[in-house]
């Protein structure tokens, strides 16, 4: 039994991908609340933080189905809604009515990403971020951020919003930095650098390779923190939550530290 602090619902349209044909790679995406919900059921999950599927570079998908968990996180107890934000200035009128819905039953996060365009340091972005976070800081939400190697989702780049608004706002690091350097950026020094600075800065290993989730827990061992800090998120339909569940059980164990990630540090972060 687990507490998923990451998964997804809303189906996308076929896309052509790096220059291919037109494909649907997310072949366990969820179109409503039922077969979500019939999910739940069958891998035991008793919690869930369900967030807009994205990924074709169309904002306006995302935002569609904040509608969507919103109604799942009112009608299943076990659900919790994040709502998709864009820091981006074209999408300012769409952020602004999702944010107008983050006081509704049920939502206890946001999400942004930069894969669907802007950057943490671009001064455009800037105001929609401020926006953003404090809106978070207000409704007492937390903020998810995708990390991944390279580009605007670098963790050197997303790192600027733990430094700007984690002393007053919690920040989800999705995926752990979402690869080679991401992971040893993070479990190297920088996550526990920002826990010992007072950041409230949390993460999960949905993604995560095959040293990462082994490594970081012998980390919060041994240096006797974080251990509150790190969730189970399986990433349905981008992750595999049989997979993502195997790989950090194998990691954690079946003690506090796995007690913690699979359950605890969820129910204090969003029940």
């Amino acid at each position: 039994m687990a507490f998923d602090a990451h998964r997804h619902i809303g189906v996308l349209p076929a896309y052509p991908f790096y220059g291919g044909p037109p494909v649907n790679p997310d072949v366990t995406a969820r179109a409503t609340i039922k077969q979500l919900i019939s999910d739940l059921d069958a891998e035991g999950t008793e919690r869930a933080l369900v967030i807009p599927n994205y990924g074709v570079p169309d904002p306006a998908i995302a935002f569609s189905f904040n509608a969507l968990a919103i109604e799942a996180a009112q009608r299943d107890d076990r659900i919790r809604a994040g709502l998709w934000v864009s820091p981006r200035p074209e999408d300012a009128d769409r952020t602004a009515a999702a944010l107008a819905l983050a006081g509704e039953p049920g939502v206890r996060a946001l999400k942004l990403s930069f894969l669907l365009g802007g950057h943490p340091a671009d001064p455009a972005c800037r105001p929609q971020l401020d926006r953003i976070f404090a809106e978070a800081e207000r409704l007492g939400l937390v903020v998810h951020v995708h990390t991944s190697p390279g580009a605007a989702s670098d963790i050197d780049e997303v790192g600027r919003l733990v430094d700007w608004y984690a002393d007053r706002v919690p920040v989800h690091l999705v995926h752990f930095g979402g690869g080679m350097s991401g992971h040893i950026k993070l479990a190297g020094s920088r996550f526990f650098d920002w826990i010992a600075a007072g950041k409230r800065v949390y993460t999960d290993l949905s993604w995560a390779i095959g040293f990462a989730p082994g490594w970081l827990a012998r980390e919060i061992e041994r240096r006797g923190t974080g251990h509150d800090r790190v969730l189970f998120a399986s990433d349905q339909p981008w992750g595999d939550h049989a997979g993502e569940h195997a790989r950090m059980a194998a990691a954690f164990g079946d003690g506090e530290l796995a007690r913690l990630a699979f359950r605890d540090t969820f129910a204090a972060l969003y029940d």
